[in-house]
């Protein structure tokens, strides 16, 4: 009697363990894996757009069963420069439940960022930010809508999920040479 009542609490938790993983999945949507074509979604931006001579690349690859992006650079803040990115349109609707961002990245240990674009957001140098940190080891980085800052006093203090139009994983504001690599780009719930 004592065995199986014993299986049954394992089983128990078990199928409790199951109920929190589809619950904490089913409040993600994940945009991007990166396995399709994903150079039809995504484009490398960096500063010299601006005059800025920051350098860089992003290639597509798959490792195992990940497929991913890798950016790689070198940011200079020289000539009013300072970032490379990789950046996706988000189309209209997507995000309107959206609490927060979430990606899947590794790459060398160091500071990166997540650009959010809005409606409001109409000029070049106009974004959302929020700033994450990395290492070696896929991880699953989860970064709330509230933690965006605005980048200048005439957008509006806080992201509208239902208002955003972009995201960009971006190396920025100091001299460093970069390297991540990105599997998943979503949002949750």
């Amino acid at each position: 009697m004592h065995f199986f009542q014993g299986k049954t609490l394992v089983k128990g938790l078990c199928l409790f363990t199951l109920a929190i993983s589809a619950a904490v999945a089913a409040d993600e949507v994940i945009l991007e894996n990166f396995e399709s074509n994903p150079e039809q979604r995504w484009r490398y931006v960096s500063d010299q757009v601006m005059g800025g001579v920051s350098t860089g690349q992003v290639v597509y690859a798959r490792q195992g069963d990940i497929s991913y992006a890798h950016m790689t650079g070198t940011v200079s803040t020289a000539n009013n420069g300072g970032f490379i990115q990789l950046r996706s349109n988000i189309a209209k609707g997507t995000t309107a439940e959206a609490a927060g961002i979430i990606l899947r990245v590794r790459g060398v240990p160091q500071k990166y960022f997540v650009h959010l674009r809005t409606r409001g957001t109409v000029l070049p140098w106009q974004y959302y930010q929020a700033s994450f940190d990395i290492n070696e080891q896929w991880q699953t980085v989860r970064l709330p809508l509230s933690d965006f800052k605005r980048s200048g006093k005439w957008l509006d203090s806080a992201v509208s999920p239902s208002s955003i139009r972009s995201i960009g994983v971006v190396a920025f504001g100091r001299d460093h040479s970069a390297d991540i690599q990105i599997a998943e780009v979503g949002f949750y719930n």
